[in-house]
């Protein structure tokens, strides 16, 4: 509060001083209650504690005057006390005659009393007010920081239950990941097994061919025995294509099977690490040991997610989790499909070579006067295409000839002079010519390239025809012994049919299936 002089309620309700020589004592307000400027009466002169720090003339008691004013001329030579019995008082003692005159009236002094009453029952008052304001806003902030600590409580004991909801569901996820990163493993060595049951009849295939390889002459040909071989190494390459990747993609899914369940274990050591740090700030109360104040830190702010992106990171982690369970049970039915498939195909394709092989002999005959007509048929269609090639080439040259003609007049008008130098039809119409002629050119150079890539592919199928004529009994001997002798029996079991599986899974309650 201060000293009584220097204290701020002193100062309350101050007015600036009027030319008068007395302060404004008597203009108090008592209907309105407002303070007069009594604080200028309190304040003392530094140098002499008696006397008042302004300096006020005195005034002279006059019966016929009012006592609200003072004397306007003190030191006037008919002032009362200049004159005091008619004996003047001698000018040698100045001290003793400025004390011979009243410095205030009583009625200002009344006055100065009352404005210290009223201003003292004021201040008071204002106290006893700012005092129960204090007493209410205690009461009022305690009730608000108890419910803001049983609200946070609150809050705390539904985050940790969030987190346990959560923390199960991913529980129950990563079981149901286990066992299907199982089954996916078994299946993945069935399939390596069958893959390793093919390479037997791939190498009777191909060992057929490299005998067929050595016909001689025309009989080199690419017949249906051929072909069915071929088609026999295609199927079975293509089966062991297809298990291979099988294979891979089993791998790859129960990579990213690992790599779902990684994420839910990861998700699950933070939700249990989570949980016990709010379980800890949960219990934590006024009396407990170790709290504290860290200043400034309701300013940290080290989040990433907000309560949207949490709950939609779990729910993403396990909706992943659950469409990998979904593919793997996809690629386990894929698999059985692919290994009944397989058998299939293989037992298919080996009948399909025998019956080939029993017809060849009958159509050697046949098949080398065909291949004699196609290879005339051949030679005349590379002279054919070889002519039109020429005819494009001199059409393509007539056409570079208009160009030519079109680009030289175009340089030549844009020597006009100043204005001449106009964007006329004319112009448009040489513009449009070179385009023309362009597009000319290049559809040209585009159906040349046709033709010499056509000619290309026709000198290799003469080559191949030439190839094929060879002599036909070393042919019969080897389709007929060499290739049949060792096609007697098929290398692999009889094909069996392979139950197709079907799983069925849940997913947990709360989540959402696009």
């Amino acid at each position: 509060m201060g000293s009584t002089s220097t204290a701020p309620y002193t100062h309350m309700g101050r007015r600036p001083h009027t030319g008068s020589h007395l302060p404004s004592i008597g203009t108090f307000d008592y209907q309105t209650s407002q303070a007069p400027p009594y604080s200028g009466l309190l304040t003392r002169s530094v140098n002499l504690p008696w006397r008042p720090s302004t300096y006020y003339r005195s005034a002279r008691v006059e019966p016929t005057q009012p006592l609200q004013s003072s004397i306007t001329d003190p030191f006037s030579s008919s002032n009362y006390l200049n004159n005091i019995d008619s004996a003047k008082v001698p000018p040698i003692f100045p001290s003793a005659r400025l004390a011979l005159y009243t410095r205030y009236t009583p009625k200002d002094w009344f006055n100065a009393q009352m404005t210290n009453y009223t201003a003292s029952d004021k201040i008071r008052s204002a106290a006893e007010r700012l005092r129960s304001d204090a007493v209410r806003l205690a009461r009022e902030k305690d009730e608000q920081t108890f419910k803001n600590n049983a609200e946070s409580s609150k809050r705390l004991g539904e985050r940790i239950n969030n987190i346990e909801y959560w923390k199960g569901e991913l529980e129950k996820t990563k079981d149901k990941l286990k066992r299907k990163i199982d089954d996916v493993e078994a299946k993945r060595r069935e399939v390596e097994r069958l893959l390793s049951e093919t390479e037997k009849p791939l190498r009777i295939a191909q060992e057929n061919l490299y005998s067929r390889e050595k016909r001689q002459g025309i009989d080199l040909v690419h017949d249906g025995v051929e072909q069915e071989l071929i088609r026999e190494v295609d199927t079975i390459k293509t089966c062991q294509q297809h298990l291979r990747q099988m294979l891979e993609r089993l791998n790859t899914q129960n990579a990213l099977n690992r790599a779902a369940l990684h994420e839910l274990e990861v998700d699950a050591n933070d939700k249990f690490r989570a949980r016990v740090i709010d379980s800890a700030a949960h219990n934590i109360k006024t009396t407990s040991r170790g709290i504290n104040f860290y200043h400034g830190i309701e300013n940290v702010d080290n989040t990433v997610s907000s309560p949207e992106t949490w709950a939609r990171y779990t729910e993403e982690n396990i909706r992943r989790s659950l469409s990998e369970i979904t593919q793997s049970d996809e690629l386990l039915n894929n698999s059985n499909q692919l290994m009944a498939q397989t058998n299939n195909d293989m037992w298919n394709q080996w009948n399909h070579v025998n019956v080939s092989l029993e017809n060849r002999v009958q159509e050697e005959q046949v098949a080398k006067n065909k291949i004699q007509a196609h290879l005339e048929k051949i030679l005349q269609e590379i002279f054919d295409v070889e002519q039109n090639i020429e005819f494009v080439k001199k059409t393509i040259a007539d056409k570079e000839a208009f160009l030519q003609v079109a680009q030289t007049r175009l340089e030549t008008r844009t020597r006009r002079p100043n204005v001449e130098a106009c964007r006329d039809p004319a112009m448009h119409r040489l513009i449009q010519e070179v385009h023309d002629c362009h597009a000319a050119i290049a559809d040209l150079h585009g159906k040349l390239r046709q033709e010499e890539n056509a000619v290309q592919h026709l000198l290799r199928t003469k080559s191949t025809l030439e190839q094929d004529l060879a002599i036909k009994n070393n042919s019969l001997f080897i389709d007929s012994d060499k290739v049949m002798g060792i096609r007697r029996t098929f290398t692999i079991n009889a094909p069996e049919k392979c139950a197709v599986t079907s799983v069925s899974f849940s997913h947990p309650r709360g989540l959402t299936t696009a």
